[in-house]
Parts: structure tokens; sequence; C-alpha cells
């Protein structure tokens, strides 16, 4: 494609208006020219701002491919469609031209470019970028993918400058570095709705102090814990969350620019310099590893998928106690929705939908591992099929995180139900095993009388706190008043206080720490 600069030309007039985004080259059966930006009404898109695809895309007569100085005959439209990433490599438009922009710098430092091509260079990108944004840019398929896109555009717009940018560098090594880039600030994102969902529980557990519930293993009543106990359970899962993250992000915070194809090059480049002014911790070691590397992605998609099932836990747990059979808690109608059929229902859909989404994040990241598993060194087309997986897995795992917060500040626990269901399930067994061997006798010991004792309590139909003192010496003569200080659930909470337990101490230091680490402002709550 001809440049578009003149001798007599200054360069900045080039920024100035579409009519310069137009092709010049002549083709045979002349129609009118389309431009290559055009204005499209913005949508939203997560982590991706603004972006046009235009019908024209597949009206325009096909250019000679940037690589097909060796082809002579172009692909087929078939091969092309199939090919083709840019429908959605394009959120990778922001990180692309950063590195570019990065890239360029270091090529003119270099000597490898003039300072003013690298000044033509950067103002280009800086008006391709301003356009996408405005959503006045064409994405065209025939130009394969978001790099291709941008280089060929910034060859329309500022000519021969344009076509020195990709000196010392490949594809490869250019794709890793956007996508690095963009999982980067992925991780951050995804950490802040860690955070949001964390403060949402904790302010949760703020609001319902002293309330006590039942605790379940094999979904059965085992012994009576703080509500406050169990929610900052998901808190400290969401930590780890949190913290795989961000090993992550430490681990792939690693620059591949300069790597090239696979082999480096022989040209003077610094990749150091790129590799800082793009805020990496340093460039890769080895270029093969730089281009063929997608641990990062892996290990991304895996802290995902474990972030998906935590989700999924607390979801179940919800909707569990949404139910009828277990009338806990009571969503507000903001987080309910109805049925098409039966107007008594109100469905606590979101945490269904949490729950059930979980398995397209952890499908993500099978496809990533299937994928990878058995791919030779170092890059193959088959790395391309990356992409798709991660951007849903990021979207997919936000959105569960933050209808999570949501549905969090927006449902009550409804004490009275929960105190009239306290009684069953002799969730104060425990605590008078742990009675007798205060008094000396062997846990096992202990745990047969108790055992006895709730068969009697089950013959009669009552609870252990209603067993006679008379009865409970029939079992063994050790007992005696003092062990009616250990029965009743609220008794037997206060008898935890081992560090880490639910006693009412021991919660309140937990809770006292998350307030402190979340910067909490308690006098917000209500």
């Amino acid at each position: 494609m001809e440049s578009l600069l003149s001798p007599s030309s200054s360069p900045n007039s080039f920024f100035s208006s579409p009519s310069t985004f137009v092709s010049n080259q002549s083709v045979p059966n002349p129609r009118p020219i389309l431009p290559l930006l055009h204005r499209a009404k913005p949508r939203f898109e997560p982590l991706c701002c603004t972006m046009s695809h235009s019908s024209e895309t597949d009206t325009k007569p096909k250019e000679t491919k940037l690589w097909g100085g060796r082809f002579e005959e172009s692909v087929t439209d078939i091969v092309e469609k199939f090919t083709e990433s840019i429908s959605f490599d394009k959120q990778l438009y922001k990180h692309d031209i950063m590195g570019s922009k990065a890239h360029a710098s270091m090529l003119a430092k270099q000597g490898l470019i003039s300072v003013s091509d690298r000044d033509i260079i950067l103002q280009g990108l800086d008006e391709i970028e301003r356009r996408i944004e405005a959503g006045d840019f064409v994405w065209r398929t025939d130009r394969e993918d978001v790099h291709m896109n941008i280089e060929a555009a910034l060859t329309d717009l500022v000519g021969e400058p344009a076509k020195k940018l990709h000196t010392a560098r490949s594809r490869n090594d250019q794709v890793l570095t956007d996508f690095r880039l963009w999982c980067r600030d992925a991780i951050d994102r995804i950490v802040a709705s860690v955070r949001h969902l964390q403060v949402a529980l904790v302010k949760l557990a703020l609001n319902n102090e002293g309330l006590i519930i039942p605790g379940y293993t094999h979904l059965q009543r085992a012994q009576p814990v703080l509500l406050q106990h169990l929610l900052l359970a998901y808190v400290e899962q969401l930590d780890r969350d949190a913290g795989r993250l961000l090993d992550c992000r430490a681990r792939l915070n690693f620059c591949p620019l300069g790597a090239c194809a696979l082999a480096g090059t022989g040209l003077p480049i610094d990749r150091f310099m790129t590799s800082d002014s793009l805020g990496f911790t340093a460039p890769m070691r080895n270029s093969i590893d730089a281009v063929s590397d997608r641990d990062f992605v892996l290990e991304f998609l895996s802290a995902n998928s474990i972030i998906a099932i935590h989700l999924s836990r607390l979801g179940e747990e919800w909707v569990l106690w949404a139910s009828e059979e277990f009338g806990f808690i009571t969503p507000s109608d903001s987080v309910s929705t109805g049925s098409s059929i039966m107007p008594q229902k109100k469905n606590p859909d979101p945490m269904e939908l949490v729950r059930g989404k979980s398995a397209r994040v952890i499908g993500d990241l099978v496809t990533l591992l299937t994928l990878c598993k058995g791919l030779p060194l170092a890059y193959n087309r088959d790395l391309q099929e990356d992409k798709e997986p991660t951007f849903d897995s990021v979207k997919t795992i936000v959105g569960m995180l933050e209808v999570s917060a949501e549905f969090a500040q927006n449902i009550t626990f409804n004490g009275e139900r929960i105190q009239k269901a306290l009684p069953a399930g002799y969730l104060d067994a425990t605590t008078l095993a742990d009675y007798l061997v205060n008094k000396g006798i062997p846990f096992r010991t202990s745990h047969d009388i108790v055992g006895r004792a709730v068969a009697l309590c089950v013959s009669k139909n009552c609870q252990l706190q209603d067993l006679s003192l008379d009865l409970l010496k029939s079992l063994n003569p050790v007992f005696d008043n003092d062990v009616y200080e250990f029965l009743g659930v609220e008794n037997a909470v206060k008898k935890f206080r081992s560090y880490g337990s639910t006693g009412s101490a021991c919660v309140a230091d937990q809770l006292g720490y998350w307030v402190t680490k979340l910067e909490i402002n308690q006098i917000s709550l209500h």
C-alpha cells in the first residue's frame, strides 16, 4: 500500500481528518472506496473499550497481506474466515498499542529508526486508539488480527514510517506481550471484585452479631456455630483466591517482547528498556520459552476455577437456606425472580446461576489444558485458541463475584426461624463429651457415654439439657450440677476457646482482623 506522506507534507496534517484513512491503491473494476474508519454506536464490553465491526469489512477488495511477499495467490474466503482472530482479539487493542509505543521508543533509542519516525508512529498510534475508543474504526477480517489491523491502519495513516515499526519483533512475541498485559489488568480487576465480596460478607457478619446457627457435616447437624464464624470461612477462602491471583500476576509479569519468532534477533535491541517501560519485572530469559509459554494462562484460569468453586459452594448454601425447608434467609425482591406459571414462587436465581456458571469457568480451564497438552515448541497456530476461553473466564468470574456481593447485601437472616430450628440435632453433644474429658474420663469413653445419653433423649423425645441429673448419673456418676453449664447451644458456643474456633471471643478477634485488613468503616453499618 502506497504511503500517504508526500515529501512536502507535515506529519501532523494526517491526524486532522478521517478522510486521510483511505487507500489510494488502484483496483480492477473501480468502485467507491470505503473509509477505514466509521462511526458505530458504542456498547459496553468488560475489560474492553467500545469497538465496532462493520459489515463493510467483507465487501472490501482483498489487499496484499503484510506477510504475503512470497505468496502468488491469496487465501480463500473460507480459510480467511476460519483463521481470523480479529472478531475476539480486538479486545487487546489498548495493550497492542502500548507495546508498539514501547517498541518504537526502544528502536529510536537504539538507532534502528529515527526520532522523527518514532514521533510520527507514536502520534499515529494515539490517533488510532482515539478512533477505536470513539467507535470510528473498521476492524477488517482480511487483516486477520488486532496486530495486523492496527499496523495496516497505521501504514494507511502515516505511510513509510509505519513499515519500520515491526523491526526486531514478530507477531509471536507481540501477541504474548499483549496477552500478558491484558491478563495482568484482568487479575487486578478480579482481585478488586474479590475484595468487594469479602467486604460484603464481613459487613453481613457484623450486622448479625451473636446469631447462632446449626453447623453441618455430611449435611447433617453437627455443632452450633456463630453465623459470623461461617461467613468468615468464605472470607478466608476468598483471601486465598486473591493470593493465588497475585502470585500468578507476579509469575506472568515477565516480558516476551524482543524474542521475535522464537530465536531472538541479531539487531541491537534493548529488551530491558521495553520491559521496564511496560511495567514488567524483566525480559523473559529464553526466547523459545517466551513465545510458546502459556503456563501463565493455565495458572490464571486455574485460580479462576477455584474461585468459581468457592462461589458455587456459597451459592449452594444460600439456595438451600432460602428454601422453605430451611428458611434461614430471605432474599429481597431486588435479587429474586418469579415463576412464569406459579405465582407464589420467589427464587434465588442469581446464586443458582453462580452455581451453574462455575461449570463454564472450569470448562474454560479444561479447554486450555487440552489445547496445550500436545504442542511442540515453539509457537503453533493452535495457541490462537487461548484467547476466547480466557476472555470468557474473566468475564464470567467477574460477573459471579459481583452478583454474589449484590446478593449478600440484599438478604436477611431469619433469626426467629433459626432459633426454633436449633434444638433439633443434639448440637451440644460434643460439648458434653468435653465436659466428661475435663472430669478425667478418656475421650472414647466419654463419646460412648454421651452416645447413650443421646439415645436416652431420643427415647424420651427431649433434649440433653432436659435430662435430670439422676438420669445423667445413671450413665456415669461423675456428672454433677455444673454439667448444665455445658448444655444448650448458647452454653456450648461459650465453651469454645481454641484459636480459630466459633467461640464469641475468637470470632470477635477474627472480625477485628478483617475489619482492619479490608479497611471497613463500621460507622456506616446499619
